[in-house]
């Protein structure tokens, strides 16, 4: 059965051309044009995965989520400006699963889109058999990575990652001591097909190192190589 994907958005233009092409990936579209009227749909006939903006007028995408999040764990990715970084912290703090910055390729969001639905299925159902191959665990130290599920932990403690940080946390975790440039991060969390700048992957490191001492006030595992890139310590 096609998963069904909620987009609420004030942005008719964006609302017409995601819809069209998440109907091209197989997908089913309920479209909202503001926050008070999505709710209700939301709550009465739950989506697959949710696709808030946020700012919005009558009810903004943080007020949804947390509205939402009362009664409901439905997958949700949240369509942001570049002058919203403080809104996506709070957000993703709320309980959001990824954000996508604004412009953004539609490629981009269908990845996203399939990978967060992906892991939704295997939360609700970890034993059902797959005919994908089963991404071997990493483990780092007190660093625990489960990539089929998308869970991580540190010292036993969960760590709650989006979708582009895990990649970009495996990507380093992978390889121990080895220096991944930026241009190497881009292309585990990214298309080929996107262009990120430097400042996107170092937000996106921060945000990692934000999250890890959240749990342990000491992380340092990840390490900054001025003009070379990051690596994971493992220590």
């Amino acid at each position: 059965m096609a998963a069904v994907i909620a987009l609420v958005d004030d942005d008719r233009n964006i609302l017409t051309s995601v819809s069209i092409a998440l109907q091209a990936e197989g997908f089913v579209t309920r479209l909202y044009s503001d926050g008070e009227a999505a709710l209700k749909a939301i709550i009465e006939t739950p989506p697959d995965l949710c696709l808030f903006d946020i700012k919005m007028p009558r009810m903004d995408g943080l007020e949804l989520l947390r509205r939402v999040r009362e009664s409901s764990a439905v997958p949700v990715i949240f369509l942001t400006s570049k002058d919203e970084e403080l809104d996506e912290a709070l957000g993703l703090a709320m309980g959001a699963d990824d954000y996508i910055t604004k412009p953004f390729s539609q490629r981009l969001l269908i990845a996203r889109i399939k990978a967060i639905l992906r892991r939704a299925e295997l939360m609700r159902a970890p034993d059902a058999p797959c005919d994908q191959p089963v991404a071997e665990p990493i483990v780092r130290g007190r660093l625990e990575m489960d990539p089929a599920r998308h869970m991580v932990s540190w010292d036993g403690l969960k760590v709650t990652l989006t979708v582009t940080e895990f990649l970009i946390l495996e990507a380093l975790a992978a390889r121990p001591g080895v220096v991944k440039s930026r241009n190497q991060l881009m292309d585990a969390a990214y298309q080929d097909d996107v262009y990120v700048d430097d400042r996107t992957i170092d937000s996106h490191i921060k945000r990692l190192r934000r999250k890890f001492r959240e749990v342990d006030t000491e992380f340092s595992a990840i390490d900054t190589l001025y003009g070379a890139g990051y690596r994971f310590s493992g220590e």
